[in-house]
């Protein structure tokens, strides 16, 4: 069985490369609304985000995604992306990358 690609994206706190499965993305919509999407799905201009809470704490000192995102972006929203990017680091470290287990 012939191995497949990884699909890879940027992180745009670190500007690493970084397994997509291993990231969080975020997107604006056409209202400028900015959210977390976990499903990776909803319409809109997207950024990723790698699982690393003091990356988080980093960015919303420098204000980078209002930077990426050419848009003001509320501390709050910084707040819950700290938390969710916190909780599933949480779960990769506890139960591994759950993708490969069928």
């Amino acid at each position: 069985m012939a191995t497949r690609k990884i699909p890879m994206r940027k992180d745009v706190l670190t500007n690493e490369m970084y397994p997509k499965r291993e990231m969080v993305r975020i997107v604006k919509d056409k209202d400028g609304i900015i959210s977390i999407d976990p499903t990776g799905k909803k319409s809109g201009r997207g950024a990723y985000v790698g699982l690393d809470p003091d990356a988080v704490k980093e960015a919303k000192s420098k204000k980078v995604l209002d930077k990426v995102f050419s848009h003001s972006v509320p501390e709050e929203f910084y707040d819950e992306l700290f938390e969710f990017v916190d909780h599933q680091k949480a779960r990769m470290d506890l139960f591994g990358d759950l993708s490969k287990k069928h």
